[in-house]
C-alpha cells in the first residue's frame, strides 16, 4: 500500500458537486486530514489509468508554474514554463535540474556559473564558505522540519532491550559530531519533533554525552566486554551494520564518527552503502539493523507521526511497538481542541525519549545557495511564487 495511506484514514466518502469544489466525509475527526491533504501531491486518476505508472512517472500533469519536457533518470530533468499557470507565467523559459550526487562538485558547478542554483546536501562547509565570500551568493538557511537520527530495528535482539539504545545515546558525542562535521550550523536532538514543529516538547529526558553512563546501562543490560573489545550476552556480540546511502558524502562521516565513539563503550558498529530505495525497503521490511536519516514525524505543520511511530506505520522503520503511543496517536488524531491535543503529543514525546527507539542526532538546517544574478527568490523554506524567478540580464532559463 502507500506510505501516505496513513496520513488519510478515516475518508468515508469523496463527492465533487461542481467543478471547483470537493467534499470528503470523514467516519471520524481528523485534525491532520486538511494540512495532509493541502501538502500532498495530486494524480489525475482518469489520466493515470489511461497511461499507467510507468508512463506518468514520464509524462506527469500538474498544476506548477513549470511543466515537465524531459527526464533521463539519474542525470537531467528539464522543466519548460507553464503558459497557463494560474498565476502567470514563469519569467524564465525553462528550468534544468542536474543530478549531481557529489556535493562538492555542486559548490564548484555554483561557483563557474554552470549551476546558478544548488540545495542540500551541500556540504554545510561549501554553504558558509559561499555565504561568506563576499561575492553576493544569497544562501537561506531553514530550519529543517526534520529530525537527523538513527533508526535502530527494535526487533533485532540485540538492539531490543531501551537500555542498550539509551546506553548509544550517552555514548554520542552530538555537540562534536555538529561542531566538526555540521560546522556547527545543528542544535542537539531530544525529541521526534523539531522546535519549529507545532507541540514540539521541551520537557522531555534528556541524554548528555557520558561514556561512563552508557557503559554502565550497558552492564545492567548484561552486556561484558569481550576479549576483542566488543560486549557480548549469552554468547552473541553487541554488534550491528548501519547502512547509509551510497555516495551520501553530508551523512557518511556522521555514521563513521558514531563508530568510533560506539567502539569506546564497545558496542561494535559495522558500516556499508546501499542505494537510498533499497535501504527504505530493506527497513520497512525489518532486513537491515540501522540507517542515517533525516524524518521522524509526517507533516511540517503538524505532529501527527502516525507513519514513523504508529506500530503499523508504513515508515516505521525503528519496528518502534508501543500501545499507549498507539493510542495516544489516535487520541491526538480526533481531538480538535488544540491544548487538548498538545497533551497527547507531549506524553508522545515523553515515552518516544524514554523508549529512544531511534537515536536522535541534531536538528538540521536546510542551505539553498543561489548565484547572485539569481533574484525574484521566495521567501526562504517556501517554494511559492517560482514564476517570478529572474536571471539578471537573461530570462532563458534557470540551472540547479
Amino acid at each position: 500500500g502507500s506510505t501516505l495511506a496513513n496520513n488519510f484514514q478515516g475518508m468515508e466518502s469523496v463527492e465533487a458537486p461542481d467543478d471547483y469544489t470537493i467534499v470528503i466525509t470523514m467516519a471520524q475527526p481528523n485534525a491532520a486530514f486538511l494540512v495532509n491533504a493541502a501538502t500532498s501531491w495530486i494524480v489525475p486518476a482518469d489520466y493515470h489509468a489511461e497511461v499507467g505508472e510507468d508512463t506518468y512517472r514520464t509524462a506527469p500533469i500538474g498544476t506548477g508554474a513549470f511543466k515537465l519536457k524531459e527526464w533521463v533518470a539519474a542525470e537531467y530533468t528539464l522543466l519548460e514554463a507553464n503558459e497557463d499557470y494560474f498565476l502567470g507565467r514563469a519569467n524564465v523559459d525553462f528550468l534544468r535540474q542536474e543530478v549531481v550526487p557529489e556535493p562538492s562538485v555542486r559548490a564548484i558547478a555554483l561557483e563557474t556559473g554552470d549551476a546558478h542554483y544548488a540545495t542540500w546536501p551541500l556540504l554545510v562547509e561549501d554553504s558558509i564558505r559561499l555565504r561568506d565570500s563576499g561575492e553576493g551568493y544569497q544562501v537561506f538557511a531553514t530550519p529543517a522540519n526534520s529530525v537527523k537520527h538513527f533508526p535502530l530495528n527494535n526487533d533485532n535482539p540485540v538492539l531490543s532491550d531501551k537500555r542498550v539504545r539509551q546506553a548509544m545515546m550517552h555514548a554520542l558525542d552530538r555537540q562534536r559530531i555538529i561542531d566538526d562535521l555540521w560546522n556547527g550550523a545543528a542544535e542537539i536532538a531530544t525529541a521526534n519533533l523539531t522546535p519549529s514543529a507545532p507541540y514540539y516538547n521541551p520537557n522531555v529526558k534528556t541524554y548528555d554525552y557520558n561514556p561512563d553512563t552508557a557503559m554502565a546501562l550497558l552492564e545492567e543490560a548484561g552486556w561484558t566486554v569481550g576479549d576483542d573489545g566488543v560486549r557480548e550476552k549469552d554468547g552473541a556480540k553487541l554488534s550491528f551494520t548501519c547502512t547509509t546511502i551510497t555516495g551520501d558524502q553530508a551523512r557518511r562521516p556522521i555514521a563513521e564518527l558514531a563508530q568510533q565513539l560506539f567502539k569506546e563503550v564497545g558496542i561494535e558498529m559495522l558500516l556499508e552503502e546501499a542505494p537510498v530505495a533499497s535501504i527504505t525497503e530493506a527497513m520497512r521490511k525489518g532486513e537491515m539493523d540501522a540507517s542515517l536519516y533525516n524524518w521522524t514525524y509526517g507533516s511540517a505543520v503538524d505532529p501527527d507521526a502516525s507513519t514513523t511511530l504508529r506500530s503499523d506505520g508504513a515508515n516505521n522503520f525503528s519496528h518502534f511497538k508501543n500501545d499507549r503511543v498507539d493510542e495516544l496517536m489516535d487520541a491526538g488524531l480526533v481531538e480538535i481542541d488544540p491544548e487538548k491535543r498538545r497533551q497527547y503529543y507531549d506524553e508522545i514525546q515523553e515515552i518516544v525519549a524514554e523508549e529512544v527507539p531511534f537515536l536522535f542526532l541534531q536538528y538540521d538546517s536546510w542551505f539553498d545557495v543561489f548565484r547572485p544574478e539569481v533574484t525574484g527568490l521566495p521567501e526562504p523554506g517556501s517554494v511559492k511564487n517560482a514564476n517570478r524567478l529572474m536571471i539578471k540580464g537573461r530570462t532563458m532559463g534557470l540551472s540547479a
